[in-house]
């Protein structure tokens, strides 16, 4: 296959998923709501009411330096991204059950 043939199959591809995504963005919101029911993968997924949600924004962090065991260090990086978010989580249990009693 040549360079030039290659091109074209692309430019074909592409112009046959713009229209493919142009036409899933003129589905109407009774359209989209239908094909989602029709999904099987939806069949168990309850409707969700965001009327009374609410925005949480989170509290701004404050960079700080502290020492801890390298055995903690080791397991919350082991557990994958977001290990100092982790420890957060940890630290902010252990302090609302201490506030609790």
């Amino acid at each position: 296959m040549s360079a030039k043939s290659t091109k074209i199959e692309s430019a074909t591809h592409h112009e046959a998923m713009t229209r493919r995504l142009t036409k899933k963005r003129e589905m109407t919101d009774a359209e989209i709501d239908a094909a989602a029911v029709a999904d099987s993968d939806w069949a168990e997924v309850e409707p969700i009411d965001w009327s009374h949600a609410e925005v949480v924004v989170p509290p701004k962090k404050q960079a700080i330096s502290i020492r801890l065991d390298q055995d903690l260090i080791d397991y919350f990086k082991s557990q994958g991204p977001g290990y100092q978010r982790r420890i957060n989580a940890v630290l902010r249990s252990y302090v609302k059950e201490r506030s609790a009693g």
